[in-house]
């Protein structure tokens, strides 16, 4: 795989920098962006495809529906990213049962590019706190766990996706691979 440039949009989470650096690590060009940037400074970039990461609640989420609604590249939302992708598309937020950062086990409902090489099962580390409550219509459900219906989802027709884990932590089994996979996404997009 070539190397490819990703902007890692910083939402202010406490991973932002653990994804920048998992991201660097698979030999990727990369650089954290906040999450104020114009639309019009994001595309100068010249960006292969965009990391949404987490962050502490929706109201630090800066232009992230701006970027998701008007930015053609493949992109891929992690917990707050996935929850505004959900939000931008109508789908809604709410809090979980579950709060803080647990183990969690992820069944793959939907083995698509993104989690193809994860299924059936997978372990994961993820926070609960506020989650998808209901799924966007324009999307699929990719993966469901014993406390959220909507753990991973992707746009029927964009290149959009949303986990509502950290793949980019030690925790999570095949972390890596899902990165990879989302990386193949961007090349061929």
């Amino acid at each position: 795989m070539r190397e490819l440039k990703i902007l890692v949009i910083n939402n202010y989470g406490q991973f932002c920098h653990l994804i920048h650096r998992s991201v660097r690590d698979l030999d990727m060009d990369t650089k954290i962006v906040p999450n104020t940037t114009p639309v019009e400074e994001i595309l100068e970039e010249e960006p292969d495809g965009l990391i949404l990461s987490g962050g502490p609640a929706m109201e630090r989420a800066g232009m992230c529906s701006e970027y998701v609604e008007s930015i053609d590249l493949p992109i891929l939302g992690i917990c707050l990213g996935h929850q505004v992708i959900a939000k931008t598309f109508g789908g809604e937020v709410g809090s979980g049962n579950s709060g803080g950062y647990a183990d969690i086990v992820v069944e793959v409902v939907e083995e698509d590019d993104l989690l193809k090489g994860l299924g059936p099962k997978t372990s994961v580390w993820a926070s609960h706190a506020d989650e998808v409550v209901r799924m966007p219509e324009e999307f699929i459900q990719l993966a469901r766990s014993d406390i959220c219906e909507c753990e991973a989802m992707r746009h029927k027709e964009r290149p959009l996706f949303g986990v509502q884990w950290h793949p980019e932590v030690a925790h999570t089994e095949k972390g890596e691979r899902l990165l990879m996979n989302f990386f193949g996404v961007c090349e061929t997009y």
